[in-house]
């Protein structure tokens, strides 16, 4: 039974809503007019604002709103703590920290996070985020709160008479081919999600490349961005590899850097961090149009 909740967090220094919204790790969220976001996760709606140094959460959820938050924004583990070793690195470092200081990582439902990053390929964050809403309304569950609707992300039961024509129809492109395939696979137990948790991560991510339209770097999102939490990996994109390249290789030709060489660099130089050292620098590229 879904109740309205609120809890506040405070003196908060590594919580900012568009850091941690905005940076390419979820799309299920909308800005308000007052600059707080609503978004759904988890069947629940919720909506954060930060006032000052407090961080106020509240809206309709299942279950008690605390033990929810501190999960999913990942808040027993100190990213201060985190933020002042990787700032004495080298001032590149720090000064991507100090932009972007407010950048947690989320704990998102593993299939939710599976699904959209088969739709994040070769796709831009605006239209990631109106494919999956589309997604969303068209095999939803509605939920109703203050005369406005809402659509849970569709379970795999809820997606299994649909077909690749319907897919396509929400404009997923050659998408919908390797959405319908991956949803199958799930659904046939090719692929038994609750067992991943127990594995270790190599085993992990073997068994994510066998789904259809995931290649290692959307596999390296999945495992890091999903509940699956694991730090070991440092996805590389064109712009990781870039800003790499620019402040780190200095190779006059970046196409001939290869991931295993920023793989090794990321390891030697940022340690146990390389995970969140990727967001300040995938961040840095991003807005700096690396």
């Amino acid at each position: 039974m879904q109740k309205y909740q609120e809890y506040t967090i405070q003196n908060v220094d590594s919580f900012e809503l568009n850091h941690i919204f905005d940076c390419g790790q979820c799309f299920r969220r909308n800005q308000q007019s007052d600059w707080s976001y609503t978004w759904i996760f988890w069947n629940n709606i919720l909506n954060v604002q930060k006032k000052s140094d407090s961080v106020i959460f509240s809206w309709f959820i299942d279950w008690d709103i605390q033990t929810i938050i501190t999960q999913y924004f990942d808040l027993d583990r100190d990213y201060d703590k985190i933020k002042s070793k990787l700032s004495k690195i080298d001032n590149y470092m720090k000064e991507s920290i100090e932009y972007w200081h407010g950048i947690r990582l989320l704990n998102q439902d593993l299939r939710e996070t599976i699904i959209s990053f088969i739709i994040s390929a070769n796709n831009n964050i605006p239209r990631i985020k109106w494919i999956i809403e589309r997604l969303s309304q068209k095999y939803w569950t509605e939920i109703a709160r203050n005369n406005n609707s809402y659509y849970t992300f569709p379970t795999a039961q809820q997606l299994k008479d649909v077909s690749i024509l319907d897919y396509r129809k929400l404009w997923l492109w050659f998408r919908d081919v390797r959405l319908y395939e991956t949803t199958r696979m799930i659904l046939d137990w090719k692929v038994n999600l609750n067992s991943l948790y127990k594995k270790d991560t190599q085993t992990v991510k073997n068994e994510l490349l066998n789904l259809s339209w995931i290649w290692p770097k959307v596999a390296d999102c999945i495992l890091l961005f999903s509940d699956l939490k694991r730090l070991e990996v440092f996805p590389i994109d064109v712009r990781v590899r870039r800003v790499m390249n620019e402040l780190y290789i200095h190779n006059p030709d970046e196409t001939k850097v290869n991931k295993n060489q920023i793989q090794k660099l990321a390891c030697e130089k940022f340690w146990d961090y390389a995970w969140l050292a990727q967001e300040y620098l995938f961040y840095r590229a991003r807005t700096h149009k690396l």
